[in-house]
């Protein structure tokens, strides 16, 4: 099973970008996308063979998560049940034969750590949901998870330690998760690869390579061996994210 997760900054956007070329081009299994900021009525792009699952915020133009799957799930889960995250449109899950996909695009800490509280009761409220679903079946979750979990993950790492996504607190409930029985399937494959996900628009960062590494697909260790690869792809445009893959023998 071919997975592909994308931050789009916008739907709506990403299509006048190229998206719909690169969806058709990549040929996925699912592709689950962030902050796609927008409504069912708005949605544009619906191929045929794909079952679309589209989660909203309540508040118009923000946040968003949906997912395009041509493998039809056995259930499907909007949120986490608690509505102080779930109006904010944060998390689909779909659950498969063999395992359950979340995609997820968690809380930014915002400048000045404003909404650090909230972004880690957030992650600590996930934790509790994915060990509750961990005993029926193993997990994965993708998305943009605004955390660069190490040094190697972000340029300049030396300067952002008090930044929103490098902050040790986020850093920390990042590794706390992972503890619980998760693969970084991107640094389980390559551990010691410098390559980013997220680039600022501002001062031509993306041409200079400097960025963050905020994406990923997270993996149950009950599903290790079925791991088949995890990729990048950087070479991709139409947002200031680039998408990411996994590759699952499932």
């Amino acid at each position: 099973m071919k997975i592909i997760s994308w931050n789009v900054a916008g739907l709506r956007a990403c299509l006048k970008k190229g998206f719909q070329d690169f969806f058709e081009r990549v040929n996925a299994d699912v592709i689950c996308l962030q902050e796609t900021k927008l409504l069912e009525s708005e949605l544009s792009f619906k191929p045929e063979e794909y079952e679309i699952y589209l989660n909203p915020a309540k508040r118009k133009g923000y946040s968003g998560v949906m997912i395009y799957t041509r493998v039809h799930p056995l259930n499907v889960v909007y949120g986490m049940g608690i509505g102080e995250y779930d109006d904010e449109g944060r998390m689909i899950t779909l659950e498969f034969e063999g395992f359950y996909l979340i995609t997820m695009y968690s809380p930014n800490s915002k400048e000045g750590l404003t909404r650090l509280e909230y972004r880690l009761s957030y992650e600590k409220a996930f934790q509790n949901y994915i060990q509750l679903l961990e005993k029926t079946k193993p997990v994965v979750f993708c998305g943009d998870l605004n955390v660069a979990h190490q040094e190697i993950d972000i340029a300049n790492p030396s300067t952002h330690h008090k930044s929103p996504g490098f902050s040790n607190e986020e850093r920390e409930s990042f590794s706390k998760t992972l503890s619980l029985g998760y693969i970084d399937s991107y640094r389980y494959f390559n551990p010691n690869k410098v390559i980013y996900t997220w680039w600022s628009y501002l001062g031509h960062a993306r041409e200079k390579n400097i960025g963050w590494r905020l994406d990923y697909f997270v993996v149950s260790n009950k599903l290790e061996k079925n791991m088949k690869n995890s990729k990048i792809l950087n070479g991709i445009l139409g947002s200031d994210h680039c998408p990411i893959e996994l590759d699952l023998d499932i």
